[in-house]
């Protein structure tokens, strides 16, 4: 039976990259396995766990590289630095991101996403391989690269997925999933399609892993914590590809004035209109204990690696790094396996 990942994700608001280090230490030390990092617009996802591998004996995972962003050649040579600081522990998760980062943000078109990455994750398999690739797909083409110095180990190909699609792909060629904005309940939902595109490609579906990134909220209840929260979830889910999720996910009447008001340009009122149940399914918080819980729930449900990402709206430094180490500490795993 696999073991259930209590990991964290980087980087921390609170924390510089440097005292990123102690942290990380420490949670390793409390039993945490893994570290999995993002990137949207702050830092980017392989730098820190590029310092953390050198640190610590943790699995590092990116969660997730854009494969719009970053061309083939790039992204090999990229992967193939961080799996050299810590040979065996780095998972390279793909993904097609968004409208947002991919074509308002790059200026790139965002265009056939599947398709883009079921062909990225060929040639990077083969890339960090050390083979000589030369692929003409669809959406990308490469002629003649070859990594000069490859990984000693082979390094897993995660895929970030939310739609049928995308979770198919998945299922055919990656070595796991990498869920977000889900909740317990919904995880059945997408495993399903995984496994199932895993057998139908003959492939041992019950080989791949299943995780996600967790949102928690660590302030106490109260007005500030609310108003950050129902922005934090308009933020994301008025982003059309993540709209199409929770739609297909079941919750188009919940979200419908949420995603109305939005168009109309009523920020506010968008933010208003988000109902307490879509709150309780997408965000964790509560007491520690409670915030344990529902972790779990997402294990019972079928995930097998959980990184717990922390916000507040604690403006100062001191005591925001101390909710967050206090949540670190008292989340530890029980028992867990230790590499």
């Amino acid at each position: 039976m696999r073991t259930k990942r209590w990991s964290l994700s980087v980087p921390i608001d609170g924390f510089t990259l440097p005292e990123l280090r102690a942290v990380a230490r420490e949670a390793e030390g409390l039993g945490y396995l893994d570290v999995w990092s993002f990137e949207v617009d702050s830092i980017d996802g392989f730098t820190p766990l590029a310092l953390l591998g050198v640190d610590t004996g943790l699995r590092l995972g990116i969660a997730i590289a854009n494969v719009y962003t970053r061309g083939p050649a790039t992204l090999a040579s990229t992967a193939a630095g961080v799996a050299e600081v810590a040979p065996g522990r780095f998972i390279l998760g793909i993904g097609s991101g968004s409208q947002v980062i991919v074509q308002a943000w790059n200026g790139i078109e965002f265009s056939r996403p599947v398709t883009r990455v079921r062909e990225m994750a060929q040639v990077l398999r083969a890339a960090l391989a050390g083979e000589r690739v030369v692929f003409k797909g669809q959406t990308l083409s490469v002629d003649g690269f070859r990594l000069s110095r490859p990984p000693a180990k082979p390094v897993p190909i995660y895929i970030a997925a939310l739609r049928p699609g995308m979770l198919r792909v998945a299922g055919e060629v990656g070595d796991g999933v990498i869920l977000n904005w889900g909740s317990a309940d919904d995880v059945p939902k997408s495993v399903a399609v995984v496994r199932e595109a895993a057998k139908e490609a003959g492939r041992d579906p019950d080989a791949l892993e299943v995780t996600a990134r967790l949102f928690i909220n660590l302030d106490p209840p109260g007005p500030a914590a609310e108003e950050a929260v129902r922005r934090h979830i308009a933020a994301y889910l008025n982003v059309p590809v993540y709209r199409a999720f929770q739609e297909w996910l079941g919750r188009t009447e919940a979200l419908t004035p949420m995603w109305n008001a939005w168009s109309a340009g009523d920020r506010k009122g968008a933010v208003a209109a988000i109902p307490d149940q879509v709150i309780d399914d997408l965000i964790g918080r509560g007491s520690l204990p409670d915030i344990r819980a529902r972790v779990q729930r997402y294990f019972d449900a079928g995930l097998d690696t959980a990184f717990l990402q922390f916000f507040t709206t604690e403006q100062d430094p001191a005591r925001k790094r101390a909710l967050v180490m206090d949540a670190i500490r008292a989340l530890a795993p029980q028992g867990g396996t230790r590499r």
